[in-house]
């Protein structure tokens, strides 16, 4: 395996595929990439040369990716809870923050299904 910021990335799959392992990096900007590193896109990892990995390093270096675009996020949601705007709130006690309905659904956000207990009802015989 390749291992390009950090992370190390699948040998048989093209290189516009296989740079989309690195989290902040999508489809368009891994096409940007490889195209700026002159590498055909098409190439598979395991077939690529020493200089065409470095120059490909080199793209990734100018973007902001993995653990620093990590720390972004969490500093952005940080501020939003800290000055109790709505969607500090929503991500606060667990909600969808962009506008999603409630009622049904969520559950990823909401977790697992908390029921109440149906009780039986005692009969009493007298």
């Amino acid at each position: 395996m390749a291992r390009i910021a950090g992370v190390d990335i699948p040998r048989d799959k093209a290189v516009v595929v296989a740079l989309t392992y690195i989290f902040g990096i999508g489809r368009a900007t891994s096409a940007d990439i490889v195209r700026e590193a002159d590498v055909n896109p098409q190439t598979r990892i395991i077939d690529l040369t020493e200089a065409e990995l470095s120059r490909i390093r080199q793209q990734v270096g100018r973007c902001q990716v993995e653990g620093d675009l990590r720390r972004v996020v969490q500093t952005n949601i940080a501020r939003l809870r800290e000055i109790g705007s709505y969607r500090g709130l929503r991500h606060r006690i667990g909600l969808p923050v962009r506008g999603q309905r409630t009622r049904t659904n969520a559950r990823t956000r909401k977790g697992p299904r908390r029921t109440v207990g149906i009780r039986k009802r005692v009969i009493k015989r007298g």
